[in-house]
């Protein structure tokens, strides 16, 4: 049965009027020598329907730009002529890290023409001055990026291998063209995206993301048509349904070589996805990193860069020595900010975890190794933002937490037939005082990770769902009983982190975002559209098992750096 719904489009707005980026070139080809490139803007390519896109070429000068170049692919909406060394100042980008060709959050044309690779740029269907209407992921994108990879593979130039590349929308896309297959796409480089539009990026724990979904929205509608209204879709669709349905990708059927990147800084964007997509994708030759560090800065590092080289060498360019020695997954297990050890793994979840319950003890606002006997109960007032219900574990040795982690929560509402709940985990130090962590691109005031959950969506997915991550399956609500406790299962999302004996785990709960001071306007995850009404209580001991489930990994294996 084929499921239906209708797209809410936005009529497009002037391209040439957008105030953020270089001013638009017109249409027509244009090609010059620069930087030592050959640079071919505006290159038409029809797609299977006839429809055109125009995609800017870089190619190394001269003789060697003429044949036998592998291809790597920037696919991105937010522009092939918008540069990135306009990036905010705290996102960490040093001076001479890339030209000022970088299109935002892709590879740098100048340093890949030197490395004897052609970089395409384009501007997707629908946006900017291309042909038809901008649709975000799905089906009939996925589809375009086909046809864009088997072009490229074929040109006179082109070796016939194309690898993709890029942060944010240019790692999601490319968990959509993965599973189609296209003959000449060769290898993958996600570096950190979102890979389930409902559960990371539009509702999390079903409650609406209010600002990041609304300013990406408009920061896609540069259009001489129309784009799709992903915010408005949002709202048009609270549960999961056929609109979210038709998001979705087989992770599972991608089996090309791929190296993923991801990090445990970017709670309620791109954490959560990327790593999922690395435990589903089925590919033999697939390899992981994940790190805590700001995206846009590690993605551009000097010796990151080497490593995408060296990957993109090895499957593009039969290079087979150039990936010797490299882990399977290597973490960093962060101390502070965006300090911490590197380590080499096998896998990722880490075979070795001890899954620890810590039990909530709402009597005394404590993390404890024992179910307490006695019942006791904590609240709040849930519209209050600066009320919340916190709970410590000081640790006597040295622990590490790393992977998945799960809350289980008893909890009440005489007030409300629906509680909108938001989790925080902070490390503190041995005087108690919190420590902060990179968070979320540009800051370095962030916690160690965040959870969230709509208690009317309480409902698991059991075949998804394991001990220590709860899948919700967001297709309808259940209201909750008034006067009566509910235990909830909550996912809080992976993180890494040490800690040394005397310093201490953190958990809070409240019912409203712990973060919402966006000081540089880079619009992070917020929650506005919320059903808190009266207290929240929580509820511990004897038959109310709240727990909070950490994933110990034992000191001392492993090898750091």
């Amino acid at each position: 049965m084929t499921e239906t719904f209708e797209l809410a489009m936005l009529p497009g707005t002037d391209p040439a009027t957008n105030p953020y980026k270089p001013p638009l070139p017109p249409l027509g080809v244009h090609s010059e020598v620069v930087d030592g490139m050959l640079f071919e803007r505006n290159v038409p390519v029809k797609m299977r329907d006839g429809i055109t896109i125009y995609v800017d070429l870089f190619r190394p000068e001269g003789a060697a730009g003429e044949q036998d170049l592998p291809v790597l692919l920037a696919w991105s909406p937010y522009g092939k002529h918008g540069k990135a060394d306009n990036l905010w100042p705290p996102a960490g980008i040093e001076n001479g890290w890339i030209s000022r060709h970088t299109a935002f959050e892709a590879p740098d044309p100048v340093y890949w023409t030197k490395a004897g690779y052609a970089v395409c740029y384009p501007d997707p269907r629908g946006s900017w001055l291309s042909e038809g209407e901008l649709r975000h992921n799905g089906q009939g994108e996925g589809e375009d990026v086909y046809d864009l990879i088997e072009w490229l593979g074929t040109q006179d130039w082109s070796n016939g291998k194309v690898g993709m590349t890029g942060v944010s929308y240019l790692a999601c896309i490319q968990y959509l063209v993965g599973p189609m297959k296209p003959p000449h796409l060769a290898a993958l480089n996600p570096w950190e995206g979102f890979s389930d539009w409902y559960r990371e990026f539009c509702y999390h724990g079903g409650m609406r993301e209010t600002c990041f979904v609304e300013r990406a929205a408009r920061n896609l509608n540069w259009s001489t048509t129309r784009t799709e209204n992903t915010a408005e879709n949002a709202r048009l669709h609270p549960l999961h349904d056929a609109y979210w349905r038709s998001k979705e990708v087989d992770l599972s059927a991608i089996d090309l070589p791929i190296f993923v990147v991801a990090s445990w800084s970017d709670h309620g964007l791109h954490t959560r996805g990327t790593l999922e997509a690395y435990k589903a994708i089925s590919s033999e030759q697939k390899w992981l990193l994940v790190h805590g560090q700001k995206k846009w800065r590690h993605y551009y590092t000097p010796e990151n860069v080497v490593l995408q080289r060296q990957f993109f060498d090895h499957f593009l360019k039969n290079q087979p020595d150039t990936m010797a020695g490299w882990p399977k997954v290597r973490i960093q297990v962060r101390t502070q900010g965006s300090e911490g050890q590197w380590r080499d793994e096998t896998e990722y979840p880490l075979a070795r975890t001890e899954y620890r319950p810590l039990y909530l003890s709402a009597a005394d606002g404590a993390l404890v190794d024992n179910l307490p006997a006695a019942v006791s109960r904590v609240e709040y007032e849930s519209n209050d933002p600066d009320a919340a219900a916190t709970f410590v574990h000081t640790f006597a040795a040295a622990t590490e937490l790393t992977g998945h982690l799960k809350l289980r929560l008893w909890v009440q509402s005489d007030d409300a037939d629906d509680m909108d709940l938001f989790i925080a985990l902070d490390k503190l130090d041995a005087s108690g005082a919190r420590v902060p962590f990179t968070f979320y691109a540009l800051y370095d005031d962030g916690p160690l990770a965040l959870g969230w959950l709509r208690a009317s969506h309480r409902a698991l997915d059991d075949a998804r769902s394991t001990r220590w991550q709860p899948v919700h399956r967001h297709d309808a609500e259940d209201p909750l009983p008034r006067g009566e406790p509910v235990p909830l299962e909550i996912e809080i999302w992976p993180t890494s982190v040490h800690f040394d004996a005397g310093e201490s785990l953190q958990l809070s709960v409240k019912g409203s975002d712990f973060f919402t001071e966006d000081r540089y306007n880079l619009a992070f995850a917020r929650h506005e559209d919320l059903r808190n009404h009266g207290t929240h209580k929580l509820l511990s001991g004897g038959q109310y098992d709240s727990h909070l489930l950490v994933p110990n990994i034992a000191i001392g294996e492993g090898t750091p750096e």
